[in-house]
């Protein structure tokens, strides 16, 4: 339905914004987070409704601390006073040798929301340095000067970066639908 050239997924909801001129806001789920909350979705919806100057808003949770955060299939982030994002990074942030406690750990949710114009503009800049460094797209926003909003969540899901965490999500998948198993509402 979008064009195979395309670099990564926010260029793909990008360019399918760009022919709905009606489109106001675009909210970007990636793919490697077959589990995510929908309840969440909601949330990033009002954090760009609440806020019309907000051009972009992602999600976060508060790493557990039995979390392999070294890990660097995990994203990880640091927020300012108000809530928007300082930093994402593969690497443990904060240090692992601060364990202050208004220096919390987040883990990023794959999920984003954009205004549609701000997601038009955001693909027509050239990849950042250190988002090449890191492999996060979200660094080419902050490089050039944009606010993210991060909605601090409680959906602890797991994304799929290995294929271990495939199996894991293909066996909670099949587990759901196992006779007997509670099912969602429709």
């Amino acid at each position: 339905m979008t064009s195979a050239d395309h670099a990564s997924g926010t260029d793909r909801v990008a360019e399918a914004a760009g022919v709905e001129p009606g489109c106001t806001h675009v909210i970007n789920i990636q793919g490697d987070e077959p589990l995510i909350d929908p309840g969440l979705i909601d949330e990033l919806v009002g954090a760009l409704a609440a806020d019309p100057e907000t051009p972009m808003v992602t999600a976060a949770v508060p790493a557990a601390g039995g979390e392999p955060l070294d890990d660097p299939n995990i994203v990880k982030t640091v927020l300012n006073k108000c809530g928007e994002a300082l930093y994402f990074s593969r690497s443990v942030i904060p240090h692992p040798g601060s364990h202050h406690p208004e220096a919390p750990r987040f883990r990023h949710k794959g999920i984003y929301g954009y205004t549609r114009d701000f997601l038009l503009q955001f693909v027509r800049w050239r990849p950042s340095p250190l988002e090449v460094a890191e492999r996060l797209e979200q660094l080419r926003a902050l490089e050039n000067g944009a606010r993210i909003k991060v909605v601090i969540c409680d959906d602890d899901s797991i994304g799929v970066d290995t294929p271990a965490q495939a199996e894991q999500v293909e066996q909670l998948i099949l587990a759901a639908r196992a006779p007997g198993a509670p099912q969602p509402e429709t």
